[in-house]
């Protein structure tokens, strides 16, 4: 690839950009972000050579999006309407069924494909870009089939040179099985969060009590409020679904608690323990 577009300079645009650097050497990478200082920080950390606008991405080889996922499915249609026939667009939205719908009948649908690397921290910005990102993370593909072959082709290669794994799925399982353990896991932290903010006021408290446990599972919670909130809106009915479930959940513990009836709270963490053979097996 000769001129490489990234559209959205934070930590997911940003870490490309960085693996793009070893797989494609050669490659111009031109930067494109609607906050100018972005643009400004991602030149000074050398992760792109130039900065660029959208009239510039008719040359392109390969244009990247990776902006909130509320404003991809608006951007997306302008970004096809300006590429030349041999451009191939990839979006690294965590949500997949609105942007699949909203290019379905755009003419130039084979040359777009849809992305979801289930990668991240959670930080955000430019200066939180990593290399190697990417690597041993899964990578949904969907519509695979709507792409054409000799454009997926070479961003499939690239994406397994980087170190990742492809797996196929079609946009609505996506979003609704993503809802459950992606966005429920920030939720949780979000809330959990503020539970213990609302409750030490005293905030030296917090953190000279908190534990490795605390840490871990409100460390979510520091992720981008921008970005989630545009996830949240975009797959609003299954994490609606979701926290349906989640609520239902713990309302049943609160109850056994209520109840006295600790061995029913021993057989429920109990039966969830099997969740370690679940999370062991992926690689």
């Amino acid at each position: 690839m000769k001129d490489i577009y990234i559209i959205g300079l934070g930590l997911i645009g940003g870490s490309f950009a960085r693996d793009l650097r070893e797989q494609e050497p050669a490659a111009t990478i031109y930067g494109i972000d609607a906050s100018e200082s972005h643009v400004t920080e991602a030149l000074s950390l050398g992760f792109i050579d130039k900065s660029a606008v959208l009239e510039d991405i008719k040359a392109a080889d390969l244009v990247v999006l990776a902006i909130p996922v509320d404003v991809a499915i608006h951007v997306l249609p302008d970004v096809l309407n300006h590429i030349g026939d041999d451009t191939i667009v990839v979006d690294m939205g965590s949500t997949k069924q609105a942007i699949c719908e909203v290019v379905s009948s755009h003419p130039r649908r084979r040359n777009f494909l849809a992305c979801h690397p289930i990668a991240g921290t959670e930080f955000s910005g430019p200066s939180a870009a990593i290399t190697g990102l990417y690597n041993g993370k899964t990578n949904i593909i969907c519509e695979v089939e709507k792409t054409a072959f000799k454009l997926q082709e070479k961003v499939l290669d690239l994406f397994k040179n980087m170190g990742m794994r492809i797996r196929y799925m079609d946009p609505v399982s996506h979003d609704k099985h993503i809802a459950y353990v992606s966005h429920l896991s920030h939720i949780s932290a979000f809330m959990l969060g503020k539970t213990v903010i609302q409750k030490e006021k005293n905030e030296r408290d917090i953190f000279d009590m908190a534990g490795s446990g605390f840490a871990s599972t409100v460390r979510l919670a520091k992720s981008n409020p921008v970005t989630w909130t545009s996830i949240f809106k975009e797959n609003k009915e299954n994490v609606l679904e979701t926290l349906t479930e989640y609520i239902a959940n713990l309302n049943d513990f609160k109850t056994l608690l209520e109840n006295d009836d600790f061995q029913g709270v021993h057989d429920e963490m109990e039966n969830t323990n099997h969740i370690k053979e679940i999370l062991n097996g992926i690689k």
